[in-house]
């Protein structure tokens, strides 16, 4: 069998006369402990491979509860046949250490169950090398994995589940892999979330990598944070910027700046520093690399290329149409003019297409439209106060403005001489397609209230609102964060001309 790795995929195998192994087992620790003091003779001496340690690594289990199993009954089992290795019938070797066994307990284990039943080399070998191949096993927890099998709970310290679930994933210990599983879903936090994602997608946890998803969709933008943005990788972030329910907090041009900050934290890991010199010092760096690229874009650079497929999500047109963002993307010659050019074109014909004919806006949902291309917005209300906020830019003739009062938030179309958005074509009627979600978190960063609208079409008159959310009869704990996706024209050819 030789190298052992610890991703295969064997399923337990249940052995004819396991009932007789695990009386077997029974049998060995009560004669152990009835004989008490064993002669040297019978015991396995340090030339034989004794375990070298007593206690494990630093380590300390729970007391086993009696009852589940008739070996953790007898108290002392644990120390007798584990620490000890009495009766022992095979030696595991891994990562520089040894451990005296019993074939019985690690035929608990599928991986162990596999080696010993079947054709493989190791199934009469009394001495078993392992090699590890997985760098988040190690060897304090290969030694709690291996004595679980002699006792009903072990105790999973927070800072250490993910070397658990690497190990217990490659012995298949499914009692293990659970009780990680319920430790990662109690403890996703700013400083675990991202070892979580990607512990949960190397071992199969699926439902713990979507839970550090929705967690990363709901905290990167409404909290800052420099470790976090260290330890997102490209892929992850691609995936969380392409998302249409990232939690966007004021408009798109933040998300550019966020990513403009975590790509300077992924080329310069070392930086330090306090959180308001994050961006003055990634511009300059920028600047500096532009004059060394001759004006190059960055993005266009051998450095650069790498985090193209991130900012490929980033919804250029939401950003170009707010002039000092526009300038801000030019000054930074981040993203080549070879994107900015069609986005520019685009802009301008949908300009005219809303000031030049009497198209008025969406008049059904396209969610692949809505999820894709939406303006993505929000804010904070970060108490129960009245409050309104509008999001500057070319609406298309929209000067919607957003409410908060009494527990409701309205949107409302202001008329024509009260408008305070930059907007063409204020015509009385407009439509749009629109999306609204709120949530309110927890200091963990978990969501305590969630609530979101379906993707539905708005048509308001003159001065005309629209109650969108009551939170009247909901307990709610501010700040609460609300953020929005609009699409003011349906896209170029699904609309009649």
């Amino acid at each position: 069998m030789g190298a052992l790795s610890s991703r295969m995929s064997w399923n337990r195998v249940e052995e004819p006369g396991a009932p007789e192994r695990e009386e077997e087992a029974e049998e060995v620790a009560v004669a152990a402990i009835e004989e008490g003091e064993e002669s040297e003779e019978a015991r396995p001496t340090t030339s034989q491979g004794r375990h070298k340690r007593k206690t494990g690594p630093g380590r300390q289990l729970t007391k086993a509860p009696c009852g589940k199993r008739a070996k953790d009954s007898l108290g002392s089992v644990y120390e007798t046949l584990f620490l000890r290795g009495e009766g022992s019938d095979v030696q595991i070797r891994a990562l520089g250490e040894e451990w005296n066994l019993h074939k019985v307990n690690l035929c608990q284990s599928g991986y162990f169950a596999s080696m010993f039943s079947g054709a493989w080399r190791e199934t009469t070998m009394t001495t078993v090398e392992l090699q590890m191949p997985d760098e988040n096993i190690d060897c304090e927890a290969l030694h709690e994995a291996l004595g679980s099998l002699y006792r009903d709970s072990v105790l999973i310290p927070r800072g250490r589940v993910v070397p658990m679930l690497a190990t217990a994933s490659m012995l298949q210990l499914d009692e293990l892999i659970e009780q990680c599983r319920e430790i990662m879903k109690d403890t996703v936090n700013v400083q675990t979330v991202c070892s979580y994602y990607y512990s949960a997608e190397c071992y199969g946890l699926q439902d713990i990598r979507a839970m550090c998803l929705q967690w990363l969709l709901d905290n990167l933008m409404t909290r800052h944070n420099e470790e976090l943005l260290r330890e997102v990788s490209l892929d992850l972030m691609k995936e969380v910027i392409a998302s249409s329910e990232l939690f966007v907090m004021e408009v798109e041009m933040d998300v550019y700046t966020m990513l403009k900050k975590w790509m300077f934290l992924q080329l310069q890991p070392t930086w330090r520093g306090p959180h308001r010199d994050l961006l003055p010092d990634a511009d300059s760096w920028f600047a500096g690399s532009r004059q060394e690229s001759e004006g190059t874009a960055f993005l266009e650079t051998e450095q650069g290329r790498a985090f193209v497929p991130v900012f490929q999500q980033l919804r250029l047109a939401c950003i170009i149409s707010d002039l000092p963002s526009a300038r801000i993307i030019d000054q930074d010659a981040l993203i080549p003019a070879t994107w900015l050019s069609p986005v520019y074109k685009e802009q301008w014909l949908a300009l005219l297409r809303a000031e030049q004919t009497r198209e008025l806006g969406p008049t059904d949902v396209c969610v692949s439209d809505l999820q894709r291309t939406s303006m993505r917005c929000g804010g904070r209300l970060y108490r129960d106060e009245q409050c309104s906020w509008r999001w500057a830019g070319f609406n298309f003739g929209w000067d919607l403005a957003v409410y908060y009062a009494n527990r409701r938030i309205i949107f409302k179309h202001s008329a024509l001489n009260k408008s305070g958005g930059l907007a063409v074509s204020l015509l009385w009627q407009r439509k749009v397609a629109f999306r609204l979600r709120l949530a309110s978190l927890d200091r963990a960063g978990r969501a305590i209230l969630r609530r979101e609208t379906e993707y539905q079409v708005l048509s308001l008159g003159k001065d005309e609102e629209l109650e969108v959310v009551n939170l009247e009869n909901e307990h709610v704990v501010f700040p609460i964060y609300v953020t929005c996706s609009f699409l003011y024209l349906p896209r170029e050819g699904r609309f009649p001309e």
